[in-house]
């Protein structure tokens, strides 16, 4: 209940958001008539329509994204009607006499201020509006549309954005029923009727010229919306991290309990045979697993926080795999690449992973472990039962704690020094947490943010990118011939670049070879200059590096004094697919 209030007040601040604009002219055209018969059935309709959209686009594929375009041009020619009987009953009796007296009998109003057909032209406008509506993905609905990703179609999926929705057309009512007593105002006192239904339509023209084009979501989402997504930021840091929807990269700490004061039963292990493969172990279950303590990691090879927590937990495994401890590593992946058992064969052999790996390409144990985050951490007794538990990096001498109590619980001894070093260098150095101004960064348009190049993306077809005149902290643009899909952004031919104004000690980029296998090179800069000793381990000096697999790659580490940059790649062959940047 407390992420569906949640996700209902981030709705509610669409409002305050430049991306609801489109949607204002449709909302005030009702405000003439009754809200019960008029307003509330537009509302329903369109809360109702985007959450059964954005539910399909979450998690149908392809054909859902076409089933919504379908959508958006019929919703583009009932609306484009609509706004033409608001302009003139004489030009919309000439274009067509019977659309314009059925659109006349559902606007206008009975002698006695009622409309006979209102609820049903209401609704069907709202209809209308719904598959028109792309509101601004702030971190609340981000959490909201990557948590259906991952979780699959549910019925908690089509909830929360029910109430995202119904946040948004609560804060529309609002203005609906405001909008209205400003409007008899204005006919009472300037018999301005006529002009404000002219206004109207021109206002509602206006929106499907904007939709047509795009601006709804390039243009409006570029606009000033800083504020309302620290609005929304506020919400979430207020809420129990338990209680967020999935959100990938999360580095979300949790107490487990001070084991001085003893561990409760959170519950017992769940089933194991969900995964699609196993590596370094034939598959292992709940039963073969009684009477040894079992560290549970799920992780992904490209996310920065694992990788950072890898050293522990390796180094957990090699220090008490003989004394009763197994680690399993659950691999759930968050990018389509990350599925492929041979790439992660690959990162498992290259990271030095000895002790067995599942992979759980279909979420399967993931929600068996209702789990949320990577890494997250599951901290199982020699019974079977699930002891304790820990999300993100950090607290590592007290999750070494937890597996020693563990282990002597259940019988073992004799056990070696506590304490692990980290490591010293490369990706999996810990983090500079003191410097890290700049948050994880998406590529493709589903979960972008702070996108600055001019007429923002062409989702899924080629585009001619260009980069702003300037750029303030965080954002980020293209430059050349690259076609964005949801998940990430490809190249189509050379030149091209990625440049992007941060504030870290390193900064990394999730990005992969061509299509075909063929090798990638490219060329970093800092500030327009070679990044010299502040290379990362993924590049020279000179800021020269080639990409030959899909992972992550570490492109800057600064060396001296950490400050503000502007950094760019540019590639030398076509193909580099980039997916997201991280930093630290």
């Amino acid at each position: 209940m407390t992420v569906v209030i949640l996700v209902f007040l981030g709705g509610v601040l669409t409002i305050l958001s430049p991306c609801i604009l489109p949607v204002l002219p449709f909302v005030f055209a009702r405000a003439e008539q009754r809200f019960l018969t008029n307003g509330l059935p537009m509302l329903a309709g369109m809360a109702v329509t985007f959450a059964g959209i954005a539910t399909l686009a979450a998690v149908g594929g392809s054909w859902a994204v076409r089933l919504n375009q379908y959508g958006r041009i019929f919703a583009l020619v009932l609306l484009s009607a609509f706004a033409v009987t608001l302009l003139s009953r004489r030009l919309a009796d000439w274009l067509s006499r019977p659309f314009v007296a059925l659109g006349n009998r559902l606007t206008q109003p009975l002698p006695d201020g009622s409309s006979k057909f209102g609820p049903v032209h209401s609704l069907l406008l709202g209809v209308a509006t719904g598959l028109l509506w792309a509101p601004c993905a702030g971190p609340i609905l981000g959490l909201v549309l990557t948590g259906a990703a991952i979780s699959g179609p549910n019925a908690r999926t089509t909830l929360l954005l029910f109430a995202y929705a119904a946040g948004a057309a609560t804060s529309l009512a609002i203005a609906i029923l405001a909008g209205g007593r400003v409007f008899a105002l204005l006919k009472k006192s300037l018999g301005a009727g006529e002009w404000v239904r002219r206004a109207l339509g021109a206002a509602v023209l206006l929106a499907v010229v904007a939709i047509l084009f795009g601006w709804d979501s390039s243009v409006l989402t570029r606009l000033s919306l800083n504020g309302t997504n620290r609005l929304e930021q506020s919400l979430i840091d207020g809420i129990k991290p338990a209680a967020v929807p999935p959100s990938p990269g999360a580095a979300v700490a949790m107490s487990a309990g001070k084991p001085s004061a003893g561990l409760p039963v959170e519950g017992d292990i769940p089933s194991l045979s969900g995964a699609t493969s196993w590596l370094n172990s034939p598959p292992l279950t709940a039963e073969s697993l009684r009477g040894k303590v079992v560290l549970v990691d799920f992780w992904t090879y490209s996310c920065i926080n694992c990788l950072r927590a890898l050293p522990y937990v390796t180094g957990w495994y090699d220090k008490y795999k003989d004394h009763g401890l197994v680690v399993i590593g659950v691999h759930a992946p968050e990018f389509a690449f990350e599925k492929d058992a041979g790439n992660v064969r690959r990162a498992v052999a290259d990271l030095h992973i000895a002790y067995p790996v599942a992979l759980d390409n279909n979420f399967t144990i993931w929600q068996a472990f209702n789990n949320q985050y990577w890494p997250a951490h599951y901290f199982i007794d020699s019974q079977g039962r699930i002891r304790a538990h820990h999300f993100g990096e950090g607290s590592y001498d007290e999750s070494e704690t937890i597996i020693r109590q563990l282990l002597i619980e259940a019988g073992y001894g004799d056990l070696p020094p506590a304490g692990i070093e980290s490591a010293k260098a490369g990706v999996q150095a810990a983090p500079d947490e003191a410097h890290d101004q700049s948050p994880e960064t998406y590529i493709g348009y589903r979960r972008a943010e702070n996108f600055s190049s001019p007429g923002g993306f062409a989702q899924d077809r080629p585009k001619v990118y260009s980069q702003p005149s300037t750029f303030t902290l965080n954002q980020w643009a293209l430059e050349g011939s690259w076609a964005v899909s949801p998940e990430k952004a490809v190249l189509a031919a050379v030149p091209g670049k990625i440049v992007f104004r941060f504030f870290a000690r390193d900064l990394h980029l999730v990005v992969g070879p061509a299509s075909s296998g063929k090798a990638v090179r490219f060329r970093v800069l800092l500030d327009g200059v070679a990044p010299a000793e502040n290379h990362g381990a993924d590049t020279d000096a000179k800021g020269q590096g080639v990409i030959q697999e899909q992972r992550l790659y570490q492109l800057i580490r600064q060396s001296g004094d950490v400050r503000e940059h502007v950094f760019s790649i540019e590639f030398l062959d076509a193909g580099a697919q980039a997916y997201s940047f991280t930093f630290g």
